[in-house]
């Protein structure tokens, strides 16, 4: 192997050996001369740095490397060209051709004493690094912790004790390690250990659980356990880790808290609103009522002895200070609109009221938080609502008029005056007065119909006493009949009665459909059919008409759109239409008869 670099130095190896060793390296192999020029690399070093043999050749040892680190390497390098060392190594950073970074651990070392070259060979240890970095990283964590953090062998011996634990048993690391875990336990509780032992050896966590240990001093702490099984690296449990907490600062404030509640604590935890206890000297919470659990979707457990901003309970943090700072210059502070945030992240809205107390001579902060989210929804919708409303109540009004005023007025003005006809002329002839007497009366009773289907337009007896189908059935007759139309009605296994309140909506929605069908479809057919299937009572109402674009009726929102999606839905129900320009119309309407009734709220 010939090895030159602009000068008439060469050097050959051994063997083909050596060469072929050189070459199959896994480790970077680099030989270089005594101004740490790169004169032959091996592919390992080449693949390792991103680099071509023939682009390393053209660069300096220190340009792969930062600054700092090249900095280093050179200073040993030049010992070594003075002849002060014969090798050397060093753990440095080098820089990849794609500007990333690794970790290497690079040997030098003289060729041989007569050649000026030398063997340069990198290692690897980006991984090993980064693995003593995170080991260090939870050495450090465990080291701070204020918990005790313990480790045990599979026999409950002990492996490793922190400063935590130092602090809140009394043991030195040197009094505990080896000893038995059973020595921070009390006598009555050593068979709860044992049963903690054998879940943890099957695989099981345990997670905060509540128990008594005892210090050094033989005094009684409460604590908060985890406990977790410690495998190897083919997954075989080889032993346990545990976390204890001291709660007895906890335990004690909650004592102090069941004291107080004595006076409101039913009040308290069964209020609808949000009630929180707060102290004011550092703002923790000391208790949190179910409406706050519900609203916030953070647990009791989880926000004793925090604060408000610890739990980012604020989405905006400078309306709790101001909140605060209103209650210490006013003494109460009722009706305060704020926005907080859910602990999935959810902003909400919310009417705020905080007023001082003092509970076993601790001053505190008892807040009351009323969720108004969806009031303030409905005060937007509300008010396009309420003016649909009006809209369709003077449209109803209007209609009512026209049909008192247009015909049935008209028809009674017509009959008084041919009775006044008859009165003042009486016909010559007993069959001819009979005649006329049975002319009036067919139209008396036309105006008696009409006034009953005006009747039940607007609320149907027949609904309340016959029930759905026959009630329905006989709309549509009424219906066909009165705008010379076809109306096929069918029923199918209709085998429950439904609720008056499902029963309502259905003949609703068969009257606004079969109006809008006689209105706007073109045609003088309609298909009805009524049925039950599963659980679910169903309504499909069918015509073949004109049809309409559904995406610029959704925009318009037309009220009787709103008005059947609204009491659809308030029985639990789905409502689906089908429609295209000159395809024609289908509604689909499904209510589940077997819904709780009490989740239904009445129709009319």
């Amino acid at each position: 192997m010939s090895m030159e670099a602009g000068t008439s130095q060469s050097t050959k190896p051994n063997g083909e050996i050596l060469y072929d060793a050189f070459k199959a390296s896994p480790i970077g192999i680099a030989l270089e001369n005594m101004e740490g020029q790169p004169l032959f690399v091996n592919p390992a070093l080449c693949k390792m740095l991103g680099f071509t043999e023939e682009e390393m050749r053209g660069r300096h040892c220190i340009e792969f490397s930062p600054a700092e680190d090249a900095k280093k390497d050179w200073a040993l390098f030049e010992q070594l060209r003075a002849g002060q060392i014969n090798d050397y190594q060093i753990d440095k950073r080098f820089l990849r051709r794609d500007g990333s970074l690794m970790w290497g651990r690079l040997s030098i070392s003289l060729f041989n004493r007569e050649s000026p070259f030398v063997i340069a060979m990198v290692e690897d240890i980006t991984e090993r690094r980064f693995a003593e970095e995170t080991r260090f990283r939870h050495v450090a964590i465990v080291q701070s912790s204020e918990d005790a953090i313990i480790s045990k062998s599979l026999d409950g011996l002990i492996l490793s004790w922190n400063p935590g634990a130092r602090h809140i048993f009394g043991y030195t690391e040197a009094e505990a390690i080896g000893k038995p875990i059973t020595m921070l336990i009390p006598a009555e509780l050593i068979e709860e250990e044992r049963e903690i032992l054998e879940r943890v050896k099957a695989g099981d966590c345990i997670e905060h659980y509540e128990t008594v240990r005892v210090t050094k001093a033989g005094k009684r702490v409460d604590m908060s356990l985890s406990v977790f099984p410690t495998r190897d690296s083919t997954g075989i449990i080889t032993g346990f880790s545990g976390i204890g907490r001291d709660i007895t600062e906890r335990k004690r404030t909650g004592e102090a808290l069941r004291k107080s509640e004595e006076k409101f604590s039913r009040a308290f935890h069964q209020s609808p609103l949000s009630l929180t206890l707060t102290r004011v000297r550092d703002h923790r919470y000391l208790d949190v009522n179910q409406t706050f659990e519900r609203l916030t979707g953070w647990r009791r457990e989880e926000v004793i002895g925090r604060t408000p901003l610890d739990i980012g309970l604020y989405a905006n943090p400078a309306e709790r200070i101001e909140f605060v700072n209103r209650l210490k210059n006013e003494g109460v502070v009722r009706d305060v609109e704020i926005r907080y945030r859910r602990r999935d992240g959810a902003e909400k809205i919310g009417l705020g009221s905080l007023e001082l107390i003092e509970i076993e001579n601790e001053p505190c902060m008892l807040a009351v938080l009323a969720d108004i989210t969806e009031r303030k929804d409905a005060e937007k919708a509300l008010s396009g609502m309420s003016r649909k409303l009006i809209e369709a109540q003077e449209q109803e009004r209007a209609s009512i008029a026209r049909e008192l005023h247009d015909d049935i007025c008209q028809r009674l003005a017509l009959l008084a005056i041919e009775l006044e006809q008859i009165e003042q002329n009486p016909p010559g002839s007993d069959s001819q007065l009979q005649a006329q007497v049975k002319a009036l009366r067919v139209r008396t009773m036309d105006v008696s119909v009409r006034i009953q289907a005006l009747s039940h337009e607007l609320h149907s007896s027949k609904l309340e006493y016959l029930g759905l189908v026959a009630a329905m059935r006989s709309w549509c007759k009424e219906f066909a009949d009165l705008q010379k139309m076809e109306i096929q009605f069918k029923s199918h296994d209709v085998a429950t009665s439904p609720p008056p309140d499902v029963s309502l909506c259905l003949f609703r929605v068969l009257q606004e459909g079969l109006h809008n069908a006689a209105k706007h479809s073109g045609v003088k057919n309609v298909e009805v059919q009524l049925g039950e299937k599963l659980g679910e009572i169903f309504l499909t109402i069918r015509d073949l008409g004109r049809g309409f674009e559904m995406h610029n009726v959704i925009l318009e929102r037309g009220l009787g759109l709103t008005s059947m999606q609204e009491r659809v839905r308030i029985v639990n129900g789905t409502i689906s239409i089908e429609t295209k320009p000159m395809g024609g119309t289908t509604i689909h309407v499904r209510i589940p008869v077997a819904a709780d009734e009490d989740s239904r709220l009445a129709v009319g």
